[in-house]
């Protein structure tokens, strides 16, 4: 007969599964505060960009506040600020930000969270979260790694956006000291970790094309719409290119 293991062994196997656990946690947690922290601070150039835009620091935190979603914010002040009309802008703002409904329909299935707390948990769907939230094996970890990444990322976002707000009121003219362009930075800088395919770089590449060729004839705000189409462009041939010739 084998022995059977005493209550000591049997303890320590708790004990180390007990602290794996709270290894693995404690990585969720350091990593979801690396992605809130740094992408949070981006929120001084909204904040920035948005005054230079001629949008007051009041209207930039009630922005953060209620839209939080980085591109789609960069997208509607950038549009504003070169003059283009409020409507054309905020329509590509829009469009920017429906992808978070594609997220939230995959993490709604990995989250699984209680329906009293999906409307508020829906407001912290956006890329850096997301990401976080797949990375995780479990959904223990996956739940904790989306909201340690939404807190923090949404803490500082706002609190960014105002100084950055406050900062650029102080200053006076951001153009000419060169803080116009903080947005546009933020946002390649954003953007560029997340060509990692062929296909991805294509639709960046096609995107800029459209964008850049379209802007000395069309309202400002339109070329943004213009560029959207480079992502279904790219995929129809991609698709194509994949079944090959048909006999």
């Amino acid at each position: 007969m084998e022995a059977e293991p005493d209550g000591t062994t049997a303890a320590a196997d708790r004990d180390d599964g007990g602290a794996g656990e709270r290894a693995g946690r404690r990585a969720v947690v350091r990593d979801a505060l690396g992605v809130g922290v740094a992408v949070g601070l981006s929120g001084f150039a909204f904040g920035v960009t948005a005054a230079g835009a001629g949008i007051s620091t009041a209207q930039a935190c009630v922005l953060s506040l209620l839209v939080f979603t980085g591109a789609s914010q960069f997208a509607l002040v950038g549009a504003l600020a070169a003059g283009g009309n409020p409507f054309t802008a905020a329509a590509g703002a829009f469009f920017l930000g429906t992808r978070n409904a594609f997220y939230g329909l995959r993490l709604s299935q990995l989250l699984a969270l209680p329906r009293a707390v999906r409307p508020l948990a829906a407001h912290w769907v956006i890329d850096e979260t997301t990401a976080v939230a797949l990375a995780q094996k479990g959904r223990d970890h996956a739940r904790l790694g989306f909201t340690v990444t939404g807190l923090t990322l949404y803490l500082l976002w706002n609190l960014t956006t105002l100084l950055g707000a406050l900062g650029a009121e102080a200053i006076g003219d951001t153009a000419a000291w060169g803080l116009d362009a903080a947005g546009p930075a933020v946002f390649l800088a954003l953007l560029a970790p997340m060509l990692r395919t062929t296909t991805e770089r294509a639709v960046a590449l096609l995107a800029l094309v459209l964008g850049l060729g379209f802007l000395p004839v069309l309202p400002a705000g339109v070329p943004v719409l213009v560029a959207a189409l480079a992502a279904p462009a790219v995929l129809f041939l991609t698709g194509r290119r994949a079944k090959g010739p048909r006999s």
